[in-house]
């Protein structure tokens, strides 16, 4: 499964970078994609890890930056 979620108060492409790398670390993650201009994450896992692959994304997230969040 592919889903593409908007980001909100992503303030800084460093912290895009980080929050792709730490994202493309969990187990189970196919692919994922942060995009600091368009303020999107893109998330690609198994359908059946998906659901508990998202919460561990939004945690990766607010631990980079913690003002971002992920409009779901």
């Amino acid at each position: 499964m592919k889903k593409t979620y908007k980001l909100i108060d992503l303030d800084c492409a460093h912290c895009a970078a980080k929050m792709e790398d730490a994202i493309k670390k969990l187990p189970g993650v196919t692919a994922a994609s942060v995009n600091f201009l368009s303020q999107k994450l893109t998330l690609e896992a198994p359908d059946e890890l998906f659901d508990d692959l998202l919460k561990q994304t939004v945690e990766c997230i607010k631990k980079v930056e913690p003002d971002c969040t992920v409009k779901l």
